[in-house]
């Protein structure tokens, strides 16, 4: 009977404190998926000797999303002229928070 080819051949016994531990359990806790602790650990050690893969970027949130316009909105009020009428205020602000259309995902 021929079974899966390994992934990992090479095997190594290595020792852990449990502060180790525990912090690796952590780590492989906020990961998503959640890695087994062995894919976790090389994960850990790519990272460490810095030859990991690209990791995904996590996606924004939709409370991150507007935490970022309102920052980003309080940044462009104090840039506007001070005496710029309030609608011209609010054009200029809409303007800049939507970006040029081609960035825009909601537009052509």
């Amino acid at each position: 009977m021929v079974g899966r080819p390994e992934t990992h051949p090479i095997k190594k016994v290595v020792g852990f404190t449990e502060e180790m531990i525990e912090a690796v359990e952590s780590w492989r806790a906020k990961q998503r998926p959640v890695p087994n602790l062995s894919d976790a650990i090389r994960r850990l050690v790519q990272i460490g000797l810095g030859n990991a893969p690209p990791t995904r970027p996590r996606a924004s949130s939709p409370a991150n999303a507007a935490r970022a316009a309102e920052l980003a909105a309080k940044v462009i009020d104090r840039a506007i002229t001070p005496g710029t009428p309030a609608e011209e205020r609010k054009v200029r602000k809409q303007k800049i928070l939507e970006g040029p259309g081609v960035l825009r995902r909601d537009k052509p």
